[in-house]
C-alpha cells in the first residue's frame, strides 16, 4: 500500500538531502546482503486484491471512505481513487493447501467488503478496467484524501509540463487528453508477492521476466476503456502514459518510463535493479527516513524508508521488495500486471500459474539468459498485452510459438511440476491447473468475454454503447458471485431492466458518438445527401478542433430549398448560411432526465454532447421516443396478469 506521509519536492536542498538517505539504504541494503542477514528457510506468497466500487446503475461509486469508516479490518486500505479500495492478503508459506486457502480467505474478506458496501448502497466489481468508467469519474474531488495521491498528482503533472496525453490503438483507436494522474485509478490488480532468497534472486527475477507474456496472455481481463475496443490487457498501456514524465522532443534518447518491464537480464543481485532505478529516475518524493546503520548497530532490522519510498515511485511490472519478517528481512518478486476478476478462482488460478512457473523453470535451467535475448521477452510482455492469446511469442527453446499452444502444450505442464516441487496438494494442483487449461481451450480469457459479449448486444441491436457497457458490468457482476470461473461464462446478454432505469442515468447512456459532421463552409446540398444517405435528420456543424458551431436539420435543409428557389443552379450555398448557430448542448454527465426536460421546454428534436469545449456526440428526439417505447413495453409486461 506504500507510506502515506510524503511530500512532494521542489526543494532542491531537501531532495540532496533525500538522495543521500537513499545511497545509504543501498549501503546498508548491500552490507546486510554480504552479511547473509536476509531470511533464506521459508518462501511464501502474498496478494493484493484491489476493486472497484458502483452504484446501482454499475457507474464507479465513490463511496470508499464511507466503506472504511464502516471497517474494522486494517487489510482494507485507500487506493488512489474514491471509487477503488485494496485488500491486503497476509502471506502464506508456498506449500500444501496455500492456494486453496488463499482463495477461501478472499472470498471471506470480499463478502465482508461487499457487506460494508450494501451499507452505503454500493457494490464490488472485479475487473482489470471497469467498462462503465468516464473521464468525469477521474476529476480531482474524486481522489482518495491522502498526502502520498496529491503530492503524486502535482509532481507528476508538473513534470509532464502540461496536460497528460493518451493514445492506445486496438480494434478501436484512443486519443485523449486528461489534467491529472487519475487515469490511473482506471486499472485495478491482482498483484501477487514471491519469496525468494539473496541467492536465487536474479535467476527467479529473470524467470518472472521470461514468462510474463505468457502468464499475461492467459489472465488479461481488460479490453475496454471508454467504450472503445483496445488491447486485451489495456492496463498495460494505460499505466505507462498515466504516469510518464518524458518529454515528447526528446526521440533521439532512450529514455525509460517509470512504469517499465525492465532494460537488461539481472546478473547477479536485487542490488542491480535498484541501483538502475535510482539512476535512471530522479527523485520525485520525500518523507521522514533514519539512518539504517543506527538501526543495524541496535541488532535491529533498518526499514529502508528512503529506499522503499524510491522503489514505490517506480512502476516495474516485476518489482523487486525489501520486507522485514519478524526479526528478518526478506526480499519478494511482486507480480504487478496481473488484472482483477473475472472471478476470486481465476485470480487464484493466475497466481498458482505463475508461481509454478517460477518454480517448474527453475528445475529446468540454471540460467535463461544464455537462452533467449531480452528483448525478445520484452518484445513478447507487450505483445502479449495487445493480443492475448492470439499473439506470437520467442522461448527459450529457441522456437516461435503461438501464445495459445505454448501454454497447453508446455507451461501448464510445467507449472504443475514447480507446484509439486513445493509439496502444493495435488488437489489444488489440478483445480487451479485446469482452470488455465481449459480456459486456454476455450479461448475465453476475461478480456474475451467481455469483446465477444459486447459484439453480440450490439447485433441484436436496439441499444447505445453505454447500454451495453452497463448490461455487460452487471452480468459481469452478478457471476461473479456465482463464483464459477470466467471461461465458463455464456455471454451477457441484454436483460430486462426496470422501468424507472432512467432516472440515474446520464446523457453519455444513450448519445450517439458515431457523428456525421460537416463545416460551416461545406455545401448545402451535401448536407441533404448525407441526410438521405445516412437516414439522419440531424446534423451537426463542428470547427477544425472539434468544437460545436451549428446544427442543420432536416426542417432547415427543406426552408432551403423554398428560400433559395430563385438561386441559380451553379450557385454553391454554404451551410452557415442555413445552420442554426450556437445551438443548445448538454454535457455527457447530465441527468438523461434533465436533457429529457431541456428539449421539451425549448421544442427542439436534437441536443448536442460537449465535453471540455468538443463535440463529443448528440442525442435526439428518436432516441427518446425508442426509449419511451422500450419503458412502455417493460411497464406492460410489469402488469399483464399471468396467464397461468
Amino acid at each position: 500500500m506504500g507510506q502515506q506521509e510524503v511530500s512532494a519536492q521542489e526543494n532542491a536542498a531537501e531532495i540532496r538531502r533525500f538522495t543521500r538517505h537513499i545511497m545509504q539504504d543501498m549501503r546498508a541494503l548491500e552490507y546486510m546482503l554480504d552479511q547473509k542477514m536476509f531470511e533464506t528457510d521459508t518462501m511464501r506468497i502474498g496478494a493484493e486484491q484491489e476493486i472497484f466500487l458502483v452504484d446501482k446503475q454499475f457507474q464507479p461509486s465513490p463511496k470508499a471512505e464511507e466503506v472504511l469508516s464502516l471497517s474494522t479490518n486494517e487489510r482494507l486500505v485507500n487506493e488512489l481513487t474514491r471509487f477503488n479500495l485494496e485488500i491486503n492478503l497476509d502471506p502464506l508459506v508456498l506449500e500444501s493447501q496455500c492456494f486453496s486457502t488463499l482463495e477461501k480467505t478472499l472470498n471471506e474478506l470480499i463478502s465482508e467488503v461487499r457487506s460494508l458496501c450494501h451499507e452505503v448502497d454500493a457494490d464490488i466489481v472485479l475487473a482489470g478496467i471497469l467498462p462503465t468508467i468516464h473521464a468525469w469519474d477521474l476529476r480531482l474531488e474524486n481522489m482518495a484524501p491522502k498526502p502520498r495521491y496529491y503530492s503524486l498528482n502535482d509532481t507528476i503533472m508538473g513534470l509532464k509540463g502540461g496536460l497528460a496525453q493518451y493514445h492506445i490503438r486496438g480494434v478501436d483507436e484512443l486519443f485523449f487528453q486528461h489534467d491529472n494522474i487519475m487515469v490511473e485509478g482506471c486499472n485495478t490488480s491482482f498483484q501477487v508477492h514471491f519469496q525468494v532468497t539473496p541467492e536465487n534472486f536474479a535467476h527467479f527475477y529473470n524467470i518472472a521476466q521470461l514468462v510474463s507474456a505468457p502468464v499475461l496472455a492467459a489472465s488479461a481481463n481488460s479490453p475496454v476503456l471508454f467504450g472503445k475496443r483496445l488491447w486485451r490487457e489495456t492496463r498495460i498501456a494505460l499505466f505507462q502514459q498515466a504516469v510518464d514524465t518524458r518529454s515528447s522532443n526528446l526521440y533521439l534518447r532512450d529514455m525509460s518510463p517509470r512504469v517499465h518491464f525492465g532494460t537488461e537480464w539481472v546478473n547477479e543481485t536485487v542490488s542491480e535493479v535498484c541501483q538502475e532505478d535510482i539512476a535512471r529516475f530522479r527523485v520525485i518524493m520525500t518523507s521522514d527516513y533514519e539512518d539504517p546503520f543506527n538501526a543495524l548497530e541496535k541488532g535491529e532490522v533498518p526499514k529502508l524508508r528512503a529506499l522503499q519510498l524510491h522503489n514505490g515511485t517506480v512502476y516495474r511490472w516485476n518489482r523487486a521488495c525489501y520486507g522485514i519478517s519478524g526479526s528478518q528481512p526478506h526480499l519478494r518478486i511482486e507480480n504487478r500486471y496481473l488484472p482483477a476478476g473475472p472471478t476470486v478462482v481465476d485470480e487464484v488460478a493466475n497466481s498458482a500459474f505463475w508461481a509454478g512457473l517460477m518454480h517448474g523453470i527453475a528445475l529446468k535451467t540454471d540460467d535463461i539468459r544464455p537462452l533467449m535475448d531480452f528483448d525478445d521477452a520484452k518484445s513478447n510482455f507487450i505483445g502479449t498485452a495487445r493480443r492475448g492469446l492470439a499473439s506470437e511469442v520467442d522461448w527459450i527453446d529457441g522456437k516461435r510459438w503461438r501464445a495459445r499452444d505454448l501454454i497447453q502444450n508446455e507451461l501448464v505442464d510445467i507449472a504443475a511440476e514447480g507446484l509439486r516441487s513445493r509439496q502444493v496438494n495435488e488437489d489444488d494442483i489440478q483445480r487451479y491447473m485446469g482452470i488455465i487449461r481449459d480456459r486456454v481451450a476455450n479461448s475465453q480469457t476475461g478480456a474475451q468475454w467481455q469483446l465477444s459479449s459486447l459484439a453480440a448486444m450490439k447485433r441484436k441491436g436496439g441499444t447505445s454503447r453505454a447500454e451495453r457497457l452497463d448490461h455487460l458490468v452487471e452480468c459481469m457482476q452478478k457471476r461473479q458471485l456465482d463464483g464459477e470461473p470466467g471461461h465458463t461464462w455464456p455471454l451477457a446478454d441484454i436483460e430486462p431492466r426496470a422501468v424507472n432505469t432512467i432516472y440515474g442515468t446520464r446523457v453519455e447512456h444513450f448519445m450517439s458518438t458515431d457523428l456525421f459532421t460537416v463545416r460551416e463552409d461545406e455545401l448545402v446540398d451535401f448536407v441533404a445527401v448525407l441526410m438521405s444517405w445516412q437516414h439522419i435528420r440531424h446534423v451537426l456543424v463542428e470547427d477544425i478542433e472539434h468544437r460545436l458551431v451549428g446544427l442543420v436539420t432536416h426542417r432547415s435543409i427543406l426552408k432551403s430549398l423554398t428560400n433559395f428557389n430563385g438561386v441559380q443552379e451553379d450557385e454553391d450555398i454554404p451551410v452557415s448560411q442555413i445552420m442554426v448557430r450556437d445551438p443548445i448542448s448538454v454535457s455527457p454527465e447530465m441527468a438523461t432526465i434533465d436533457a429529457v426536460r431541456v428539449m421539451r421546454e425549448n421544442n427542439i428534436g436534437a441536443l448536442p454532447v460537449v465535453l471540455n469545449g468538443q463535440l463529443v456526440g448528440i442525442i435526439t428526439e428518436t432516441d427518446f421516443n425508442q426509449l419511451a417505447a422500450r419503458l412502455f413495453e417493460d411497464k406492460a409486461k410489469a402488469i399483464q396478469p399471468d396467464s397461468e
